[in-house]
């Protein structure tokens, strides 16, 4: 009987896309899976027909061989797909439908999709994390640090194969190199990740003794970090391959820096911007003068505090803050003024702030003007 058109199987149009194709086909294999239509003897062909449909559709250079000759394109020789020619065998058979099982019935098996490992010889190694606590200082000039990170690293060995010598690993008895096993469980196949092999489609006959078959090691690395001038807490650096080792020669996976910059006893941080908080006497504050103040770079740097200034005022320090992370010039260092009250007086002090206070009536405008809206206070609650 002669074959139906692959396109005509599915569903599709002969200029369908791959993803039409593919959820063309997954409609069928759900439509005609024996496991649906036991009272139905046709179904197990239909499904077969399907699959062998998809099979050619899937692959880009089978389906142009397809488009151009047909049927014959893989008949007689013609061969569509280099070793691969020929009708779809069994191998074949599972290869199409594992394309689509975890999308259909991914759910049934606490999916992860085909990104489980299934038939992988070598697997990513995993990215890590390390804090990094720096001092204020170093977050404004920047450093070269050496750090010391405890992770896996590629066994010398057996060169990370996990393998005795770095003997190739053979394929699993079990799953047959697929990395999963099915089961039936009433109308469903169920996929599981192969006890044998843990999913990785391999097993290693004779493992190494240095890393009993993992093909890593667990070992302290120094490394050296460039801290960049202007980090702040929370900046992240990557440092890509230095991570954990792979699984059986995988590439590593990343390493990743988080900073901490650790609080000053002199300046506080907010952005490119830093505040320092200078405590001045009250006759300094009263009479003004100058005074210094430490910058971050480690100098000095002058200024002038207005005659009268009162707790709270703020003189401004322009380029003395935090160099910007990414360039674009340095942050301010903002002045904030404390005026100290005196204490421990001796009697001699005393006496001479008593009579400062008489002479001083009118000097403190805030003060008289907060007491006289008191006194309109209270006589507005006696009327």
């Amino acid at each position: 009987m002669a074959k139906r058109d692959f396109y005509e199987v599915l569903g599709v149009s002969k200029g369908a896309s791959a993803d039409e194709i593919k959820k063309a086909y997954r409609k069928k294999a759900k439509e005609l899976h024996p496991d649906r239509n036991k009272d139905n003897p046709e179904a197990e062909g239909q499904f077969k027909e399907a699959n062998e449909a998809y099979e050619i559709l899937k692959d880009a250079e089978k389906k142009a061989a397809y488009d151009r000759y047909g049927h014959a394109a893989f008949e007689g020789g013609m061969g569509g797909g280099g070793g691969r020619g020929g009708h779809p065998g069994q191998g074949d058979f599972a290869s199409a439908f594992s394309d689509v099982f975890d999308d259909l019935f991914g759910d049934f098996m606490g999916g992860g999709g085909r990104g489980g490992g299934g038939r992988q010889r070598a697997s990513r190694g995993a990215d890590l994390r390390y804090n990094l606590r720096v001092t204020l200082e170093e977050a404004y000039s920047g450093l070269q640090k050496t750090i010391n990170v405890p992770a896996s690293v590629s066994c010398e060995k057996c060169s990370g194969s996990g393998a005795e010598g770095g003997a190739e690993p053979t394929t699993c008895p079990t799953c047959s190199g697929m990395g999963k096993v099915r089961a039936q469980q009433g109308f469903f196949t169920v996929e599981r990740t192969c006890p044998t092999c843990s999913g990785l489609g391999q097993i290693i006959k004779n493992p190494c003794k240095g890393c009993h078959g993992q093909g890593r090691v667990e070992k302290d690395r120094a490394l050296s970090v460039n801290i960049p001038a202007g980090v702040e807490t929370g900046t992240r650096i990557r440092l890509a391959g230095e991570g954990e080792a792979g699984m059986r020669g995988g590439p590593a996976g990343d390493l990743y820096i988080f900073i901490e910059v650790a609080q000053h006893k002199i300046f506080e941080r907010d952005g490119v911007n830093l505040y320092c908080r200078v405590p001045v006497s009250m006759s300094g504050a009263a009479l003004g003068g100058d005074i210094e103040v430490p910058t971050i770079d480690g100098g000095r740097s002058r200024v002038k505090i207005p005659a009268g200034s009162q707790s709270g005022r703020q003189m401004r320090l322009r380029a003395k803050g935090m160099p910007a992370l990414r360039g674009g010039g340095s942050g301010d260092m903002m002045i904030e003024l404390a005026v100290e009250t005196p204490v421990n007086l001796t009697s001699r002090q005393k006496e001479l702030l008593r009579e400062f206070e008489e002479l001083s009536e009118e000097n403190n405008p805030e003060s008289s003007s907060f007491f006289s809206s008191v006194k309109s206070f209270w006589d507005s609650m006696k009327g």
